[in-house]
């Protein structure tokens, strides 16, 4: 039987997700009118990442008899200092995702739920890699600057990981 108290909780994590992939789009349109091209390329198709695992954990809700519940659409952050206030915005998402997740986990252990419990295993395994992920942009951003060429290196090194994720992941 699905625990109504894992429902509620899964429910949070559409909202997360939902949220996560919000900013990701509110991120590609700042980057997009900054001309940061392959930044843009990058953050939507982050949004488009975050949109599929929301719907991944909504459809789960559903076919676990639950009731899955379409999460309010509330304002995200427009604006932005700079490319280096944006991968820094992003991990602090993942972060708060992170943490959801694992809370999920230890819910689904305390109520014995063992196939959400395996079924929450991608997103352990997904939230690790995006953290990693925007960790070692920071950290490409501390080495290569923001000034000058910088900045210009900063966007290929996104519009380059945009295109990966693309091709592996089958994002629009």
């Amino acid at each position: 039987m699905f625990s109504s108290k894992l429902e509620e909780q899964l429910n949070h994590q559409v909202s997360l997700e939902s949220k996560a992939s919000a900013l990701y789009l509110s991120m590609a349109s700042w980057c997009e009118k900054k001309r940061l091209n392959g930044a843009a390329s990058f953050y939507y198709a982050q949004s488009d990442e975050e949109r599929q695992h929301m719907l991944k954990v909504f459809k789960y809700i559903n076919e676990m008899g639950g009731h899955a519940k379409v999460p309010s659409v509330n304002p995200v952050e427009a604006e932005f200092s700079s490319i280096k206030e944006v991968v820094e915005r992003s991990l602090e998402s993942e972060k708060t995702v992170t943490s959801s997740v694992h809370h999920l986990c230890e819910l689904a252990r305390e109520v014995q739920d063992f196939g959400t419990l395996n079924f929450l295993q991608f997103y352990v395994v997904e939230q690790r890699e995006e953290e990693v992920l925007f960790g070692n942009i920071l950290d490409r951003i501390e080495l290569i600057g923001m000034e000058g060429q910088g900045l210009y290196y900063i966007d290929k090194e996104l519009e380059a990981l945009a295109k990966q994720k693309i091709k592996t992941e089958g994002l629009a």
